[in-house]
Parts: structure tokens; sequence; C-alpha cells
């Protein structure tokens, strides 16, 4: 039935689409020739065959993109994403397509690229309006109890408590549980409002004699022995099963699989970065990101200078050992914002609130950040990227390394001059162990696009550092 109401809404969907393609160019047309510049070159019909084949090669585009897939647990962001990439490969072909029948063809030479590049900015703005109105309208029905999932959980374990927590608090995904089979816990017990059912040795049963649309694997790990009898059973039923391991301390949000000559490997942490093409592109990046801030901050990095060095004694550049990619340390650059103090008095210790070591400028330097502009050099260098974990001192690794599960994780990519973790408020004297948590996610999420958002943030909410004392 689930599959039924899905094909039944992608076909709709499909129509909404080809109808907003349409929209979208008509009204380019009359931005393009109405408004500004009047009718010219090929006429409304010439323009209207045009449209003919567009709007099956974008619907194609849109499939090959994913946008036909469920919204139930689908983020904008992602949607947005793929609507923009497939919109501009749609573009790509036309203009492509355009310039090769030019030779041959006078139609193509006449037809107008302004009005093109008109209705890629106006199609990708409906289609996104027009996915988010859909969006909000499935979610709001969900609430009311309408396009429901139903779903049973097979085994009780931590996992299957965060599950329920998940779908409690998100009601707009569209679960219902119907229970809980475990072999345990006793028939009657309830988490949140969820029922124990019965055993596993039960579930044929229990699927015969209810309607479910999905099944979720959440067994403790003790009991990982009845996996592949239960597997078997579910899949007897035909209907869909998910596996949902209790072991998410250890596996991250986003594991990736390989196929070893049939042998399914799920390695343990997804880092993009370690991908060759999307390490060329960050280092391309920050190369020309840090050159263009050297070019914009240099005449505050040389009044800076004067200003350091006139009020206080000592160099100008304070240069400390941080941990860096693959654990090798190097030395960090700063501006010197304290009053010059033996390696060992500094080594092991947190600046804080009122130190009496920072200097008048350095107070200054150090809330608005400036003190970390040399740090484009180590950029430069290699030693670091514009975007990535901040890096630490050996000591306080060595220390976090034993107490904190997963830190040295952040040393899988090259330590950053700003950060997920920073723009969301953790610098200075924050919680270390909520700082991993935002440098995980980040490593683990990484894309060009989210780099750019996090140097867009920085300029708001970056600089001012009010952990900065």
């Amino acid at each position: 039935m689930i599959k039924d109401n899905q094909r039944y809404f992608n076909r709709l969907h499909v129509v909404l689409d080809a109808f907003t393609i349409c929209i979208a160019y008509l009204l380019s047309w009359a931005y393009k020739f109405l408004i500004l510049d009047g009718p010219h070159g090929l006429s409304f019909v010439q323009y209207c065959i045009v449209l003919v084949p567009i709007v099956p090669l974008y619907l194609t585009l849109y499939l090959a993109f994913n946008l036909y897939t469920s919204k139930r647990l689908q983020g904008r962001r992602l949607e947005g994403s793929n609507i923009i990439k497939a919109n501009t490969i749609g573009l790509l072909l036309i203009m492509g397509t355009l310039f090769l029948l030019r030779s041959y063809n006078d139609y193509a030479d006449y037809y107008s690229k302004t009005m093109l590049i008109y209705f890629y900015i106006l199609n990708i703005g409906l289609e996104t309006a027009v996915r988010n109105l859909i969006r909000m309208g499935l979610r709001k029905m969900r609430k009311s109890g309408f396009n429901l999932r139903h779903i049973i959980f097979v085994g009780y374990s931590s996992a299957a408590e965060a599950f329920i927590d998940r779908i409690r608090t998100n009601p707009q995904w569209g679960y219902k549980v119907m229970g809980i089979l475990d072999d345990n816990k006793e028939i009657g017990y309830l988490y949140k409002g969820v029922e124990v059912l019965g055993t596993t040795e039960e579930l044929e049963q229990i699927l015969d004699e209810n309607r479910l649309d999905e099944i979720a694997l959440t067994l403790g790990l003790q009991e990982y022995y009845k996996l592949k009898r239960i597997v078997a059973t579910c899949e007897k039923s035909g209907v869909h099963t998910k596996f949902v391991p209790d072991y998410n301390e250890i596996i991250p949000t986003r594991p990736y699989t390989e196929d070893l000559l049939g042998l399914p490997v799920v390695n343990i942490r997804h880092v993009p970065l370690t991908n060759t093409f999307n390490m060329i592109c960050k280092r391309i990046m920050d190369i020309a990101g840090a050159v263009a801030a050297i070019i914009i901050f240099l005449p505050v990095m040389l009044v800076t200078a004067v200003l350091v060095k006139t009020t206080s004694k000592g160099p100008l550049i304070y240069r400390q050992e941080r941990v860096g990619l693959h654990n090798q340390n190097f030395q960090m650059y700063k501006f010197r914002s304290m009053e010059v103090q033996s390696a060992k008095s500094e080594k092991k210790a947190w600046t804080v609130r009122n130190d009496p070591r920072v200097t008048a400028v350095g107070k200054f330097i150090r809330k608005t950040s400036i003190d970390e502009l040399p740090q484009l050099f180590n950029i430069l260098k290699g030693d670091m990227s514009l975007v990535g974990p901040r890096p630490e001192r050996p000591f306080f690794v060595e220390k976090f390394r034993e107490e904190i599960p997963r830190y040295m994780v952040k040393h899988q990519v090259r330590p950053g001059l700003t950060g997920w973790a920073q723009i969301n408020g953790y610098r200075g004297d924050t919680s270390i162990r909520k700082r991993i948590e935002y440098d995980l996610y980040y490593i683990e999420n990484w894309t060009m696009g989210l780099d750019i958002k996090i140097l867009f943030l920085t300029f708001f909410k970056g600089f001012v550092n009010k952990n900065a004392y």
C-alpha cells in the first residue's frame, strides 16, 4: 500500500514539476520580451516549441538527482542542492545544444541565451518554493495522523529506545510504532507508550496478522546470533526491513560500505576528505582564499604589528606547537597578545578571564580574532586549512585523547582557521566534548558548500569571541 501511495504521489509530483517548469519558462519569456526588450528574433510559438524537449529533459534530471525520493527524512538542504545541480546541468546541456546547432540552423543563433539565464534562476526558485510547500503540507498531515507509516521493532535495545525518542520528537516523519518484539523483556513492558508485544519467535504470526509498512531490526549486541533467522522471516513477508545497529557509539552517523569481491565491508568512519579529488578542491580553495584574505586584511595586520611592537617587549609573531593532520606537530603563528613568558610556564596553562599575562592590545586582538590572522600563512604552507577543527597543543591532545572518546578523529583532516564548532559558539573556555561533537559532524559531512557556509557565518559569528580572554 505504501509503495502504491508513493508511486501515486510521485506521478502527481512529476505533473506538478512539469507545470512548474512551463510556468518558469513562460514567465522568463515574458520578463525578457514583454518587460525588458520587446519581441524580436523568434516568435512566441517558436520559443514554446523549444519547451517541448526541455520539460522531459528536466524531469529526467530530477529523477537522476533523487528528487522523487520520499520527503519523509530527506533534508531541505540536500533537496535544494539537488535542484541546483539538476538545473545547472540542464542549462549547460541546452546551451551546448544551441552552440552545436548554430552552424546548421539560424533558429539556434536567434534563441535568447539571456532568457535561459532568467529561466535557470526562476525555475530553481519556483521548484524550491513548491517542494517546500509540499513538505510543509505533508508534515502537517502526518502530525494530524494521516499518511502514517506503521513500523514494528524487533529487539529491545538502546537503538530501539533512541529510534522511539526521535520518532516522538519528530511527528512530522509520520511513523507509528506498533510495538516491540523481544525475548528478554516481559510482555506488556512499556517504553514511552510503545509496548513489548511478544517474543521474536512470534514475528511471523505478527506479520501475518498486521498490515505493516516497515520492520526495524534493533537487536541488542548480545542477540545478533538470531539475526539470520529474523531477516529470513522478514524477507519472506515482503515488508521493507531496515537494520538499526546497537553500537551507535562505535559506528558513525554516516558509515560507508565497500564490496570486497562479494564481501560487504563497513568502514567505521566516513571521511570525505580522504578522497583525492575532494582534497585537491579543498586545497585550491584554501590557497585562493588565503591569498585573497592576506590582501584584504593586510592594512589590519600592519596596524596590529605596529601596536604589538610599540606597546610591549617581545617578538611580533608568537609561534606555538600544535597538533595537525595525521597527528603531526607544526608551528602555528599568531600575533603576540601576552607578555613574554617561559615555555614551561605557558605550556600547560589555559588563558583565563582577566589573565594578567594578556596585554592591553592583546585583549582587543584576541576578542576580535585579529591575533589569528597570521595563520593565513600556515594555510599557504599546508599546515592548516581555512575551515576545519581548531588545532590543540600536544599536552592537551595527550590529555583529551584519554578522557574524550573519538577525540583523535579530528586529526584525520587539516586543522582550520575557523570551523563548525567555532561558529556554533564552542571556542575558548567551552565544553571540549561538545566541540568534538561538532568537529566530528564536520568531518563526516564535509562538502565545499559546508565550507562556504562556515566561512560566510564566520563574518557574523566567528570574529568576535565572547569566550576569548
